[in-house]
């Protein structure tokens, strides 16, 4: 049995993740669109939700560049991962008071 999860983790470990990651924003677009859709939604959080596609492209642009500038991962160069990261923590400022927001309104009972 432990060789079989040897086996597994081995093969896991194999695989490329990029396409993975291209095809992670197939379902989150479809959630931001049904999210828009919603009366109910607070656009507040909605926004950071979107903002989150921003720091994702903000977080690929600076990888890209920590390598060609410096040869090294992002993760190595905290001056470009903590701008990249400002992003993350604005987003989720947003969805936090958002939802925070909301939940401070009447319930509006039909």
């Amino acid at each position: 049995m432990a060789d079989l999860a040897a086996t597994a983790l081995e093969w896991l470990g194999a695989i490329d993740p990029a396409p993975l990651f291209g095809l992670s924003l197939l379902p989150y677009l479809a959630f931001l669109w049904w999210a828009r859709r919603i009366e109910a939604f607070p656009r507040l959080a909605w926004n950071g939700f979107a903002l989150t596609l921003v720091f994702v492209a903000v977080t690929i642009g600076a990888a890209l560049l920590a390598q060609a500038q410096y040869g090294r991962q992002l993760a190595d160069v905290d001056g470009l991962h903590g701008g990249a990261e400002a992003f993350l923590t604005l987003a989720n400022l947003l969805v936090a008071s958002g939802f925070a927001a909301a939940l401070r309104q009447p319930m509006n009972k039909s």
